[in-house]
């Protein structure tokens, strides 16, 4: 039987060897949330934590616990607003990136954000 390597494992040796795929991995997990699948997003941000930064760092940048980190962005997690932004903010420095958010094709900004036309 042929050995195979775990998916999260993958993910992690992508990442490392291949920047634009970590940068890429970001951009979902952050598009993903904001589209409204929040557990996904979440899902994929925590992969790509555990890919770069780890927790322990992101936790000593953010003034957050990793324990708490961990559980933020596990199921069960409910991230507040101004710890996700902060949390979001350092990983773009640390990835060099800028994300906008931008309107669309097919959307309109409406009061309260976008809304789909």
């Amino acid at each position: 039987m042929a050995l195979t390597r775990s998916f999260k494992e993958l993910v992690q040796k992508r990442v490392v060897s291949d920047p634009a795929f970590g940068e890429a991995l970001l951009r979902e997990g952050i598009d993903t949330m904001l589209a409204g699948d929040v557990d996904t997003g979440k899902a994929i941000l925590r992969d790509y934590v555990k890919a770069t930064v780890g927790f322990e760092k992101l936790g000593e940048a953010t003034g957050t616990q990793p324990k708490s980190l961990i559980r933020m962005f596990g199921p069960r997690g409910d991230p507040q607003a101004r710890n996700l932004f902060g949390i979001i903010g350092y990983l773009q420095k640390q990835a060099g990136v800028e994300l906008q958010v931008r309107q669309g094709p097919g959307n309109q900004i409406c009061e309260g954000g976008l809304a789909p036309i």
